[in-house]
């Protein structure tokens, strides 16, 4: 089978040298995918001046529209043949080649046949006007326009250029659905375009470390194909929201993801595995016991709280704070954003006030959460400085030297905040990874005399009991791990585990 194909793709080869160039185009634009917009453009590109290539860009045309165009000499849209090489810039891009800005004839020309987009009829499109936007209600913003007009300072040229790009893809994703989708059909045919024929990746870890404003900021995004959790997301949501197809954002601590609901179904869409679908499950943990949702405008906030991160990782505490300051105007109230706030104030010199945003949210449980901030609190209580905090923040490398030093760095707090829960709790996980479970084991009996009311200490201590035969002290453990979440009508996969290997090696 395998001497055939090879001997069949020969011969395709040999015999396409022998074919006149118009042959040549006809043999080559029946092997074109119907559907597809970038194969038809890049068709023409190369043969425009054959009857084929001719009958690609009406293809194009009606890939795009809807419609076919017959003979462009008579049409009332002759611009179209003389745009195609600006479309296929535009769409036939290899990743990380910037985009660069159309024309206001190539604009208006695009924007003529994108009008029906559903996103047009969004208050949030008709302004460049950032403070208009941010008076909008989170079901009248533009998610693209008000990250553009965030990212872009206003170039008005650049924030169409790149709506254009947005506005093509979700109109090649149109003509790859039935009359009427299914929300299958219609995440299916998402995921084609952005994961198959576009291939958008997350990036290299050590690149989106040092990069992460590159992989979350949406023009990069485009530019480069690769992006974290929240840029991908993005990119989801604003086709989403041009093709009028309900999708909300999911934020499980660290993580987002995106997904569409309704009474019948949920489908989960995981934007750094190629849009596969996890159950809904597999996103709770020991202290999440509910999935946290995001509105449009509350992501429009996260791009600007994912920018902070950047400049804390670079120390720059002062831009760190400017950046969550353009963030809370779009998360009024978020708890998370409070809390970090309060930490970029202490290391900026300004104390009280930061001590004051502690203070709003020290006592604060979220709905999906079981536990309040240990952190917040270890602050406030005396239990830990400004330099701890900042240690607990800081980059872990996984090599075993960066672990090692690491772990002497967190000695020396905790010897001078013997209460530090944080602290004695991060401890412990870095000793896990350096396979020390005794020294472990000890940190988080430590830290379980402070506050045994922790369902995660009580379950990794009932975990390291079970690791090393103590299997009564396991048990117990367990059983306090058990009745700190049932307080909560919950019940973790990991304690069910846990409890079914227990039950092998001692009944209960």
């Amino acid at each position: 089978m395998r001497i055939t194909s090879s001997l069949s793709i020969f011969f395709f080869i040999f015999h396409s040298f022998f074919v006149s160039a118009n042959d040549r185009a006809e043999l080559i634009y029946s092997s074109l995918d119907p559907t597809s917009l970038k194969q038809h453009l890049a068709f023409y590109e190369i043969y425009s001046k054959e009857s084929k290539g001719a009958q690609a860009l009406s293809d194009a045309w009606e890939i795009l529209t809807g419609q076919r165009l017959q003979n462009f000499a008579n049409q009332a849209l002759p611009f179209f043949p003389k745009t195609a090489s600006s479309l296929v810039a535009l769409i036939n891009r290899q990743a990380g080649e910037k985009i660069h800005p159309l024309t206001e004839k190539e604009l208006t020309f695009i924007e003529s046949f994108t009008g029906h987009l559903k996103h047009r009829s969004l208050k949030g499109h008709q302004t460049f006007d950032q403070e208009k936007i941010i008076q909008l209600t989170p079901e009248n913003i533009d998610l693209a326009r008000a990250l553009f007009v965030m990212e872009m300072e206003g170039d008005q040229a650049r924030i169409r250029t790149y709506e254009a790009l947005l506005d093509i893809m979700a109109l090649q994703i149109a003509a790859r659905l039935p009359p009427q989708p299914t929300p299958k059909q219609m995440v299916e045919k998402i995921n084609q375009l952005i994961f198959d024929e576009m291939e958008f990746r997350f990036p290299p870890h050590s690149t989106f470390k040092e990069n992460i404003d590159a992989h979350t900021f949406l023009p990069s995004v485009l530019d480069t194909h690769q992006g974290v959790c929240l840029g991908v997301s993005i990119i989801y949501l604003c086709l989403a929201q041009r093709l009028g197809f309900k999708m909300e954002a999911v934020t499980p601590p660290g993580h987002i993801y995106v997904r569409y609901v309704d009474h019948e179904q949920v489908i989960n869409v995981e934007t750094t595995a190629r849009g596969i679908h996890l159950d809904s499950k597999e996103y709770l943990s020991l202290d999440t016991h509910q999935l946290q949702t995001r509105n449009i405008k509350e992501v429009v906030g996260l791009a600007h709280f994912n920018h902070a991160a950047m400049y804390w990782q670079k120390k720059e505490y002062e831009s760190a704070y400017q950046a969550y300051l353009k963030a809370e105007p779009y998360l009024k109230h978020d708890p998370l954003l409070k809390e970090f706030m309060g930490y970029t104030l202490l290391f900026i010199g300004r104390e009280k006030e930061g001590r004051e945003k502690l203070n709003e949210i020290k006592d604060y449980i979220p709905p999906h959460a079981l536990s309040k901030s240990t952190l917040a609190n270890d602050y406030l209580n005396g239990n830990v400085d400004m330099e701890g905090i900042k240690l607990i923040f800081s980059n872990q490398e996984k090599e075993r030297s960066a672990l090692l030093q690491y772990k002497n760095q967190l000695k020396e707090v905790i010897l001078r905040h013997p209460y530090f829960r944080t602290g004695l709790a991060q401890l412990a996980m870095v000793c896990t990874k350096l396979h020390c479970y005794a020294e472990a084991l000890q940190l988080l009996k430590k830290y379980h005399a402070i506050d045994e009311k922790e369902a995660e200490i009580n379950y990794y201590l009932a975990l390291l009991s079970f690791s090393r035969l103590h299997y009564p002290a396991a048990w117990d453990y367990l059983h306090q791990a058990e009745n700190i979440v049932k307080e909560h009508h919950y019940l973790p996969q990991t304690l069910k585990e846990l409890r079914r290997e227990l039950l092998q090696k001692c009944p209960e």
